[in-house]
């Protein structure tokens, strides 16, 4: 690998990493030592990237800094071309339309070889089946980027229906289905909703006053926790 190369590399991976990365986990990814890791992050300092080092932490990139762009391998856009389809087939038409203008955006500044590449309809994604809950899935994105509350009328799956404030924070797509992990004020505790029993939705004006990133971690790490013991006690099941 070119050091251009490993060099681009290093910036995707702090990028990729979000909050600090050690250098040792730097230098695994690249493949060469630490002392080299450490003279690239120096070349990279030079030429301008704010790049924050502490010793025991590691290395955390701060916006606003982009290398002069690479060429794209043909397994990534690959990659952008099956996440595209998924999105196009699997979401809602606003999301389908910004994924072609952005696979258009590559396209137009790809060499002719590459585009040739973008077009290969080598993976095929299937269609989702027909959404029918009526909900407003632009409204919801804003209404999550804003921090704003929802009113809904839910049915849960023992058929009872009832009227739920939640904060919405992630909207997730498994199997065919579409669902809002959010904090429910009446259990005062998250909940997972699924789209389809949702039977009338109002946004509200009023903001949730924490952090929807943090409690969207916070969720995550109550699944992972929820799933973990799951899977103990199935294990303890076979015992």
């Amino acid at each position: 690998m070119s050091r251009s190369h490993r060099l681009f590399d290093i910036m995707q991976a702090l990028r990729r990493h979000r909050g600090p990365v050690s250098g040792e986990v730097l230098a695994s990814e690249a493949g060469v030592s630490l002392r080299t890791i450490r003279r690239d992050i120096a070349t990279l300092q030079a030429m301008g990237a704010d790049i924050d080092s502490a010793p025991g932490i590691g290395y955390i990139l701060r916006p606003g800094f982009l290398l002069p762009p690479l060429s794209f391998t043909e397994e990534e856009l690959q990659a952008l071309v099956a996440g595209a389809q998924w999105v196009s087939r699997q979401t809602d038409d606003a999301l389908a339309l910004a994924a072609q203008n952005a696979l258009a955006k590559i396209g137009g500044v790809l060499s002719p070889d590459m585009r040739r590449a973008l077009d290969d309809d080598a993976l095929y994604i299937g269609h989702r089946k027909e959404d029918t809950s009526g909900l407003d899935l632009v409204r919801l994105r804003r209404a999550m980027r804003e921090q704003r509350k929802m009113l809904i009328e839910y049915t849960d799956q023992t058929g009872a229906a009832a009227e739920r404030t939640i904060w919405p924070i992630m909207l997730g797509f498994v199997e065919g289905q579409r669902f809002i992990a959010g904090w429910c004020e009446l259990r005062e505790d998250f909940r997972l909703f699924r789209v389809d029993r949702i039977a009338k939705a109002t946004f509200l004006d009023d903001r949730y006053s924490r952090d929807r990133r943090q409690l969207a971690k916070e969720w995550c790490a109550q699944e992972e926790l929820r799933l973990q013991h799951q899977a103990e006690g199935q294990a303890e099941g076979h015992r």
